[in-house]
């Protein structure tokens, strides 16, 4: 099939490699470079990157709005368009454009978790399983019709970038699947009963409340590992959270119960034992290795 590639992150390179492999990639559509690292040097995504290695033409419209864009975007001729992790809203124009519109990998299982942040979500808010959709795009945020979905279980284990990389896995197998039955598959409506809505992450969530309880915590922190990370700050520097253990102390919410050897806060119902943590500046350490130099004082109320 000719098939137009529209995506920009890391979840999105193993759908890219899977297409070129399979199918014709006649162009690829991404986010344009931004500044990045310590130079502030303009970096490309992944997808223009992998995309650049392949010979294919790259495409970074500011928005595909402008009836300019919508002609170029119609003047390729596909037969699809696929969709992982764009970042653009697609209008009418462009949904309508190739042979068999445009399919979308949606890292939930919808119509739960629509939306920008279905991985973190799914862990924050202690759901069993999450997956992969791929969806056929409608105007409506990820509210199309569904060719095929896959599961996978989420474990006391299971963190954000673990699941990230499963069901960008999935996600590439399932889609080559999908184009490959195309024709033979009838699309499944979702439920509009079931949707919940996976609001996009926001930095303000990342600094620890130990108001809250621990075992929401604990999920909070697995589900933002690596990314944005959770964290809290402790004479004047910012410690990063990547996890900790529910245990069963308790104390007045933020208090350090424990800080030499091992480092425990008190949380509104129960209390989190520090396992990973990362001081500012500094290299992802287990609380052991931390501790050897550095302690935290008891009875200080983060």
């Amino acid at each position: 099939m000719k098939i137009v590639f529209m995506g920009t992150p890391d979840f999105a390179v193993p759908v890219l490699e899977k297409l070129i492999n399979e199918h014709e990639v006649v162009c690829v559509y991404t986010r344009a470079p931004k500044e990045a690292g310590r130079g502030n040097k303009l970096t490309k995504t992944p997808v223009h990157l992998l995309a650049e290695k392949n010979g294919i033409e790259v495409r970074m419209p500011k928005t595909l709005r402008n009836e300019e864009e919508q002609k170029k975007f119609a003047a390729l001729q596909a037969d699809i368009a696929v969709v992982a992790a764009y970042g653009l809203i697609l209008p009418r124009a462009v949904i309508e454009a190739p042979k068999f519109g445009c399919l979308n990998v949606h890292a939930s299982l919808l119509p739960r978790w629509r939306g920008a942040a279905p991985i973190q979500r799914s862990i924050e808010f202690g759901d069993k399983e999450s997956g992969v959709t791929i969806m056929q795009i409608v105007e409506a945020l990820d509210a199309g019709a569904m060719y095929a979905k896959a599961v996978v279980p989420i474990t006391s284990e299971t963190t954000g970038g673990v699941l990230h990389d499963k069901l960008a896995a999935l996600g590439a197998d399932l889609m080559i699947k999908v184009l490959k039955d195309l024709k033979s598959i009838r699309p499944e409506p979702q439920d509009e009963r079931l949707v919940s809505y996976a609001a996009k992450l926001d930095k303000s969530e990342c600094r620890l409340d130990f108001s809250q309880t621990a075992e929401m915590l604990e999920r909070k922190i697995r589900a933002f590992n690596p990314f944005p990370a959770m964290f809290f700050e402790y004479g004047g520097e910012r410690f990063k959270v990547l996890s900790a253990e529910v245990v069963d102390s308790q104390g007045v919410p933020g208090e350090i119960l424990t800080g030499r050897g091992k480092l425990v806060i008190a949380c509104g119902n129960k209390a989190l034992q520090i396992r990973q943590i990362q001081r500012q500046g500094k290299k992802i350490m287990t609380v052991e290795e931390l501790l050897r130099g550095f302690d935290f004082a008891e009875g200080v109320r983060l």
